[in-house]
Formats: C-alpha cells, structure tokens, sequence
C-alpha cells in the first residue's frame, strides 16, 4: 500500500507540472480548476495519511524490531524522513494556497520553480523509502506486524476490512 501511494503522489506531481503551462496557455478554466482541485484533495487526504501511515504505524513497528547495526542505520532513516516530511508539507502548504485560488477560478500564476520544489522533494523522498524503508521493512517486520500496520492503514482511510 505505501508503494502504491508514491505512485499516486508521482502522478498528482506530474498532474502539477502540467497545469503550470495550461495556465500559460489557455487561463484558469474549468480543466485547471478541476485539477488543482483534484490535487487539492489528493494532498489534503492520501499524502497526509500517507505520512501518518509511516510516522504513526511503520517506523514505531520498525523501532521496535531493531537489532544490532539496524538501530543507528534505522534511526538515521526515520529521522531524514521524517525531516523530508515536514518540508513536503510546507512546500504543499505554499502550493495549497495557489491551487485553492486556481480552483475559484482566480486568475493566477502557478511558478514552475515552486512545483518542481515540491515534485523534486518528493521523488526524492519516493526513492530513499523504495531503496532504504520499505526493504528494510519487509526484512525486519513480521508478517503480524505488517497485518497490523495494514489494519491501521486502512482504518485511517476508512476500508473496512475485506
């Protein structure tokens, strides 16, 4: 589930770096609209969760099955990537602003540098999890640990249980 959100979030970056030459070419129209309101919601919802399912159920799963070397390594990771956190969310903070205005139909500029800001970090941030996070997690967690890590993934977005 945390792999496919990163797709997800690479798709809504890619969704952003489009928009900023719509908005050159044809305004603020109702296909700009729709997107930065799609995006709006994408980033207000799954990518908090998406951070929430990490800080709040993996990396405590995670610290609490460390052993040997895997303590500092692991510490050095959560901390990066809880750092690289609360900079996605502030580099979204900026954006939510200028999106919020696109979506009332205000005639506004998206500036590519504060997209690619956020889109860049985030691939970053995507790829440090995929190479370092996730198969560190498939090796040190058990497979109770990750149903439960799922469990409260899925009740974070409100899935009931299959």
């Amino acid at each position: 589930m945390l792999s496919a959100c990163h797709g997800r979030i690479e798709t809504q970056c890619a969704t952003l770096r489009r928009l900023v030459p719509h908005l050159l070419v044809h305004g603020v129209d109702e296909e700009a609209r729709a997107a930065a309101t799609r995006v709006i919601r994408y980033f207000d919802t799954a990518a908090r969760h998406h951070h929430a399912d990490e800080e709040d159920d993996l990396f405590p799963a995670l610290i609490e099955s460390m052993a040997g070397s895997d303590a500092i390594c692991l510490r050095e990771v959560i901390d990066g990537l809880k750092v690289d956190h609360r900079a996605l969310e502030a580099c979204w903070r900026h954006l939510r602003g200028i999106l919020e205005r696109i979506a009332a139909g205000e005639q506004v500029s998206l500036v590519a540098d504060d997209v690619e800001a956020l889109a860049v970090r985030y691939e970053r941030h995507i790829e440090r999890e995929e190479k370092e996070l996730l198969p560190m997690a498939a090796r040190l967690l058990s497979d109770d640990d990750l149903a439960r890590i799922g469990r409260a993934m899925r009740a974070r977005r409100g899935i009931d249980e299959a």
